[in-house]
Parts: C-alpha cells; sequence; structure tokens
C-alpha cells in the first residue's frame, strides 16, 4: 500500500468523514498513521472532539493516530515572510520597501493559498518518517488539482528561470575588467541556489506524488458530483496520478419491506434513483467503486467511524 494516501471530491461530499474513517482503521490496525486536513473548512477537530493546529497531535483514544489541521492564511502568512527574508538578504536596502509591497500585493494574488500550501505539504511528507501512513483530506476538488499540479507547471518554469539566470551571469562575468572579481557569480550565487532549491522541491514533490501516493475521490449519489468527479479524474490522469478507487458517500438506506407510508415510498424512489447514479458510476467511469457509504443519523465520530471504515475497500497493508 502506497505511504501517502489522498481522499478528495467536491466540496461537500463528506471527504472529511470517510478520510477520518480510513485512518482510524489504519491506526487501529497498527499502522503508525497521520491525518492531515488541508481543507480551509476543517473538520478533523469534529469528527474526534479535540483541537488540531499546523504540528502534528497524538488523537486522545488512539495509540496510532496523530493529526494536524494546515490553516492556509497562516501557511500564506509564512511562505511570503520566507520570500521576504531571503529576498532582503540578496537586494540593496533601496528596494526593500518596494519588495514589500509587493509582497502585500502577492497575498492577495490568486494562486498564493497554492503555493503556500504546496510548500507546507512538502514540508508534511519530507518529515514523514515517523508514519507509516500519511492521510491526506484536501481541499475541494478545484484547490487539490491546482495544488497537485504545481511540480508539472513550476518545475518548467524553474528551470527556465535558472537557465536565464546563468547565462546572465555568465555574461556578467564575461564583462568584468582586470582582476577585478564580479559582484556576482555562478558559484555561491544566492538567487541561483534559491531557484535550484525550488526545482528539488519541485522534483520531490513530483516523484512522491506518481510514486508514493494514492488518490480516492469521494462523491455522492447525483449528477453534479459525478460530473465533478469525472473531470477531476482526466484532470489528474493528465498530470500521471491515477485515481485508484471512488467513494459513494451518503446513500440512502432502504426502508423495510413492510414499510408502505410516504416517507417509504419516497426512500424506494430516492434509493432506485441512487443506485440509478452508481450505475452509471460503474460503466462510465474507470476507477472502481471501494465504498458505498450510507447516511447516517447522527455525525460520523467516536465508534461510528469503525462502521464507515467497514464499508470501505482502501488497503490498509
Amino acid at each position: 500500500m502506497d505511504r501517502f494516501v489522498f481522499f478528495g471530491g467536491k466540496g461537500g461530499v463528506g471527504k472529511t468523514t470517510v478520510s477520518s474513517a480510513y485512518a482510524h482503521r489504519c491506526a487501529r490496525e497498527g499502522v503508525e498513521t497521520l491525518l492531515v486536513s488541508t481543507d480551509p473548512a476543517h473538520s478533523t477537530a469534529d469528527v474526534f472532539d479535540q483541537s488540531f493546529d499546523d504540528e502534528p497531535t497524538r488523537v486522545e483514544g488512539y495509540d496510532a493516530l496523530s493529526a494536524m489541521e494546515i490553516d492556509p492564511e497562516e501557511a500564506v502568512d509564512e511562505h511570503l515572510l520566507e520570500i521576504r527574508r531571503a529576498l532582503g538578504d540578496q537586494v540593496s536596502p533601496s528596494i526593500v520597501n518596494e519588495i514589500d509591497r509587493q509582497i502585500e500585493l502577492a497575498h492577495r494574488t490568486p494562486g498564493a493559498h497554492e503555493a503556500a500550501l504546496f510548500d507546507r505539504f512538502v514540508d508534511v511528507m519530507r518529515g514523514a518518517d515517523a508514519y507509516d501512513r500519511v492521510v491526506f483530506d484536501t481541499s475541494p476538488t478545484g484547490g487539490t488539482l491546482r495544488l497537485l499540479s504545481l511540480p508539472e507547471y513550476l518545475g518548467g518554469w524553474i528551470d527556465r528561470l535558472a537557465s536565464k539566470r546563468e547565462e546572465s551571469l555568465r555574461l556578467f562575468e564575461r564583462a568584468a575588467l582586470g582582476d577585478r572579481e564580479p559582484r556576482r557569480s555562478r558559484v555561491g550565487d544566492p538567487i541561483l541556489a534559491r531557484l535550484r532549491e525550488r526545482r528539488e522541491t519541485f522534483e520531490f514533490a513530483g516523484e512522491t506524488l506518481r510514486g508514493e501516493a494514492a488518490f480516492y475521490l469521494v462523491l455522492n449519489p447525483d449528477q453534479l458530483s459525478i460530473r465533478e468527479t469525472r473531470r477531476a479524474v482526466d484532470s489528474l490522469r493528465e498530470q500521471d496520478l491515477g485515481v485508484e478507487g471512488l467513494v459513494a458517500n451518503r446513500l440512502t438506506p432502504s426502508p423495510d419491506d413492510d414499510e408502505d407510508g410516504r416517507g417509504a415510498r419516497f426512500l424506494r424512489e430516492r434509493v432506485a434513483t441512487e443506485r440509478e447514479r452508481l450505475g452509471e458510476v460503474r460503466e462510465s467511469l474507470d476507477p472502481p467503486l471501494v465504498g458505498t457509504v450510507e447516511a447516517r443519523v447522527r455525525e460520523v465520530k467516536g465508534e461510528l467511524l469503525g462502521a464507515v471504515a467497514d464499508e470501505l475497500d482502501v488497503p490498509v497493508r
């Protein structure tokens, strides 16, 4: 079984429930597990009735389960602060104020959250040696796909920037006169070193996602959810990230055969419609259905996690 397991899907389909149930089962079977929430609408604390933050915290009542919730706003602030520090060491004091202004603008730009979350996301993967399994409860599909696409798209961009920087330094060195040393050289250039560091980060992420990660998508039995799931499967495949399976969540339970009231008739019609939708999923989507989870009357937490986990055919070992 892959070390990193991702559960994604449209907002509101129950990713936190499914990912928490899977993490619960891993831990109960003795697999040292870390559950990581990257969804801005964190629900992990509600599932376990315990507060979590940006660092792994042991979940009460478990011997092999820890959890953490990555705060996107905090990740953005830390990401931009690191950029400010790095640039402040590499430019003249006269333009530091302009850098601060540009960084403040960058805080509000599209993609800032994805870039910041990506760095934190890579930190978690690199620092996960203490865990046999890391389960990611991801943000809604669009944000997750943008996050996972960064190694492919930005890796090439970094290569081009590094190439241009190397060329500019080569020309600068050639223009140096006499015995005077150039102010910047390719050996020890901080900007080039930073670009190479970023390239290594993207290479690590790409290799890890393709070689050590499994992806599962959670859906509800309705047309909107199925359409978004189909798009997500195609998008992940374009990035060479295959989906191992699909989990259909919040299925309506069937009424007993002897029930014939208005509520029972409604439930039977709803169950019939959902079965049609599941048939569509099986016929039109390649990834297999590895779980069909019935809706519960109460919130899924505590021992109910075990019941949901029993409805998932996702490998633990």
